[in-house]
């Protein structure tokens, strides 16, 4: 009965998804980039000053971020980096972004618990 299985049909649990659902980023500052990963598969958030809003899958460690829509407004002294991410790796507590080269181009931290 495949509809029991996980998607791969291992059931051995030894590859595993990581799990990148939750906040990722400083939400308490309106001018720092950050990302929420719904467990739907729709990843919105900011990039300092634009919102951001698309879908995500993840492979492993790698997030593959699609679909991505921003707003576009003018936005002054803000590295907008985050608008740029296509993907992203999954090392603990940490999410590096990396543009459509392969390029990293910024990090984002998952908030400590309480914070």
């Amino acid at each position: 009965m495949a509809a029991c299985g996980n998607a791969s049909g291992n059931d051995d649990g030894a590859a595993r998804d990581a799990d990148v659902t939750g906040v990722w980023g400083d939400t308490a500052n309106t001018e720092a980039p950050s990302l929420e990963f719904d467990p739907d598969g729709r990843v919105s958030g900011t990039d300092g000053c634009n919102r951001l809003m698309g879908h995500w899958s993840i492979e492993g460690t790698r997030v593959t971020l699609q679909d991505m829509a921003s707003t576009m407004m003018f936005c002054q002294g803000i590295d907008t980096w985050l608008a740029a991410g296509v993907a992203a790796d999954l090392d603990g507590d940490t999410l590096r972004v990396y543009d459509r080269d392969g390029m990293e181009i910024g990090v984002l931290q998952r908030p400590r618990a309480g914070s």
